[in-house]
C-alpha cells in the first residue's frame, strides 16, 4: 500500500484525485461516448507494465465480450465499465497503489448480492481458462 504523507493523502491518491476531475470534465463534454470510452481505456492499459497491462487487456476482452451493453472509460485514472452512466466494474492495476495484487472490483450497481454477505473486489495474479471463464459468469451476473 502507498506510504501516507503526514498530513494528508498520498501522491497516488492525489494523483488519482486528480485523474477523476478530469474525468468528470471529459464525461460532461463527451456525454456517452464509446470510442472516447475505449481510447481512455486503451491508454490505460498502454501506460501499465508487466503482468499488469497483460491482465488490463485480457480483463478488457472478457469483459466488452461478455457484456457489449457496459460503457468502457475512466475512473479514478482505472479502466472501467460503466452501465447507464455508473461505474459496473474497474480494475486497479497493483502497481497504481503499489500493492502486492491487482484486483477487479465491483460497485453496488453490480447485481452480485449472494445473501448478507459477498465480495465487491477479486485479486487476480494471473488468468487461466477456469479464472476467465469465473470473470465472465461475474460480468455477466452483474449486468442481469
Amino acid at each position: 500500500m502507498a506510504k501516507k504523507e503526514e498530513a494528508g493523502f498520498s501522491a497516488a491518491e492525489k494523483e488519482a484525485m486528480k485523474a477523476r476531475a478530469a474525468e468528470l470534465k471529459a464525461e460532461a463534454k463527451a456525454g456517452k461516448d464509446r470510442a472516447a470510452g475505449e481510447k481512455a481505456v486503451q491508454e490505460k492499459i498502454a501506460e501499465m507494465e508487466g503482468s499488469d497491462q497483460k491482465i488490463a487487456k485480457r480483463l478488457h476482452e472478457l469483459i466488452t465480450q461478455a457484456a457489449p451493453e457496459l460503457m468502457p472509460r475512466t475512473w479514478y485514472g482505472m479502466q472501467a465499465y460503466a452501465k447507464d452512466g455508473k461505474v459496473l466494474c474497474f480494475f486497479q492495476a497493483s502497481k497504481r497503489f503499489d500493492t502486492r495484487y491487482s484486483t477487479l472490483g465491483f460497485n453496488d450497481v453490480a447485481q452480485l448480492d449472494d445473501g448478507a454477505f459477498w465480495p465487491t473486489a477479486y485479486a487476480v495474479t494471473s488468468l487461466d481458462k477456469q479464472t476467465e471463464e469465473r470473470i465472465v459468469q461475474l460480468i455477466k451476473k452483474a449486468v442481469a
